[in-house]
């Protein structure tokens, strides 16, 4: 089903005129992963970014809706990858040190998923709320005694909240903000929400690394917002909030670890100001800069489509490692099926025995990677490479080699 429906505005924050720098075309929703045998239409929609051209946030035109991406049995889990459990665990232990060593503090998680991040806070005998519109996620979450609101978070969730367990001292978020095209009812929840010296924090992919590395699988339905120092700046003044630090953090890729607070609370770091004049500096407001990610793009598909040809022409098998939401960019975008890679391997249970969606390769477990192994592997879980590299050594031992494809097609 092509989708003539999906909402199509100017800037869904300020109403400015959206500036179109990049079109990946006719895309499935990334984690819509179907049976074999499944009759059902197939949700596509036209993968446009354009540029806000008052307040430089980067964003799609057209908006798929959100029951569609986040549903009951949304499929990823954060705490399959040793990275990023390790990553949360550390993250709950700053927080725990910096933001929540008050009398009888409350923290809130927006988009908790199964509750890595949470665990480390329930274990210090926190007061904490996890929400997630995924009731498989939140059933994962509270069997291991994370409480959690099987919701979406907006004005109205975060107003109930606070009416029902008082305001937050901290409100945490990984990955999960610039999923959401109503921002606008986000902050204003925060707003809301939020203790009088209380932080909001979260942390997303960072448009300046995808840029520069050429990250063109970061763009897909769930990352509607590709966000900037700037840009996060601009949204929470004009929605009752205020940027008081921002850092880089190397998590998928790239991202920047954002801290907002009410206006006044803190008084805002130095690196919201370097970073937001390197940023200009470099021309992230500029849909002409922008545009130049356009050319590389096209010029991995001709690459990495003619490396898979090539291979497949003289007999090489190929299989795709993780069955990534941002793989589905990749695959739709390059016509990757299964004449090119054979099927796609991923450790995540709920995804075995189904196809990808829209070239509907087939998924199978992790130990089918190694019987036997294939000639080479297309890695689209390129940001969990070192981990991945180090647990199949004995593929490169035998004379596997990886294909990388950002920030240019490579072979490992």
């Amino acid at each position: 089903m092509d989708s003539d429906k999906t909402a199509q505005h100017g800037c869904r924050i300020c109403g400015g005129t959206l500036k179109k720098w990049c079109d990946l075309g006719r895309q499935p929703v990334s984690q819509s992963f179907r049976a074999p045998d499944s009759t059902t239409e197939e949700f596509f929609f036209d993968l446009a970014v354009g540029l806000c051209t008052s307040c430089t946030l980067v964003q799609h035109v057209a908006e798929v809706p959100r029951e569609l991406m986040f549903r009951d049995n949304y499929p990823y889990r954060s705490s399959e990858s040793a990275f990023m459990r390790r990553h949360f665990e550390q993250v709950a232990s700053d927080l725990l040190a910096t933001e929540l060593s008050g009398p009888d503090p409350f923290a809130v998680e927006i988009g908790c998923n199964d509750g890595i991040m949470l665990r480390t806070i329930n274990e210090a005998g926190v007061r904490h709320l996890g929400v997630d519109p995924s009731l498989q996620a939140a059933e994962v979450a509270r069997a291991t005694g994370i409480r959690v609101l099987a919701d979406f978070f907006e004005e109205a969730t975060a107003l109930a909240v606070r009416q029902e367990h008082g305001p937050a001292d901290l409100i945490y978020s990984a990955n999960t903000i610039s999923h959401i095209p109503y921002l606008d009812s986000v902050f204003r929840g925060v707003a809301a929400l939020l203790a009088p010296n209380g932080v909001f924090v979260f942390e997303d992919r960072y448009l300046g690394d995808i840029l520069d590395n050429a990250y063109f699988d970061q763009i897909y339905d769930e990352h509607f917002y590709l966000l900037t120092v700037r840009s996060v700046q601009a949204v929470a003044a004009r929605l009752g909030l205020e940027l008081v630090h921002a850092e880089r953090i190397p998590v998928h890729g790239g991202s920047i670890r954002y801290t907002v607070a009410l206006p006044g609370a803190r008084v805002p770091s130095p690196a919201v100001a370097e970073l937001v004049a390197a940023e200009r500096d470099r021309g992230l407001d500029r849909a002409e800069q922008l545009e130049t990610l356009s050319t590389r793009i096209e010029e991995i598909r001709t690459d990495l489509v003619r490396l898979l040809r090539d291979l497949r022409a003289n007999g090489k098998r190929v299989v795709g490692y993780g069955a990534t939401a941002k793989s589905a960019t990749v695959t739709n975008y390059c016509g990757i099926d299964q004449s090119l890679v054979e099927f796609v391997c991923d450790s995540t249970k709920g995804k075995h025995g189904l196809l990808t969606p829209g070239m509907h390769l087939p998924v199978r477990p992790i130990e089918a990677f190694s019987d036997p192994y294939p000639d080479y592997a297309l890695l689209f879980a390129w940001n969990h490479a070192a981990e991945i590299m180090a647990k199949e050594q004995a593929f490169r031992e035998q004379g596997g080699r990886w294909i990388l494809y950002v920030p240019k097609v490579h072979v490992v």
